[in-house]
Order: C-alpha cells, then sequence, then structure tokens
C-alpha cells in the first residue's frame, strides 16, 4: 500500500481527481480525521472536511502504485 496527501480544496479539484483514480480499477480510499471513505465515491468525498489535507491511500504497489502517484502530483500537498 502506498499514501499520498493530497489537498482537494475545491469542486473543480474534486472533480479532476475522481476523473483521475476512476480509471484505475486498484482500490483506494481516502483518510480524512477519523474517517476513512472510498475514494472513488463522489459522495464520499464531498463528505470529508476539505480544508485540511487527506491522505490517498492507494492499494498498489510498485511500478503500478508509482503510475498513479506519477498521475496526482497536482493534488499533492507538501
Amino acid at each position: 500500500m502506498t499514501s499520498i496527501t493530497l489537498l482537494l480544496n475545491s469542486t473543480d479539484k474534486v472533480l479532476t481527481f475522481a476523473q483521475s483514480i476512476g480509471r484505475y480499477e486498484e482500490s483506494m480510499d481516502l483518510e480524512a480525521g477519523r474517517s476513512m471513505i472510498d475514494a472513488k465515491s463522489m459522495l464520499g468525498i464531498f463528505s470529508l472536511n476539505l480544508k485540511k489535507p487527506v491522505i490517498l491511500h492507494i492499494h498498489a504497489e510498485g511500478e503500478r502504485a508509482d503510475e498513479i502517484v506519477g498521475e496526482l502530483t497536482e493534488y499533492v500537498y507538501s
């Protein structure tokens, strides 16, 4: 499993993020505080406090995980 911290603080970011990860078969979860939701669920994403960074858990390893992380660089919070 690979985890990265993201900032999805606008509706546009949420929509493009959901489109990006929707192309992958791998399971992904978003963690915000004590909440954990399916990252591919638009309703779930909008239920989170998006003013703060969230953690994306990608259930993949190696090159596949690197490919997914590479596509999400514009959302990475550092």
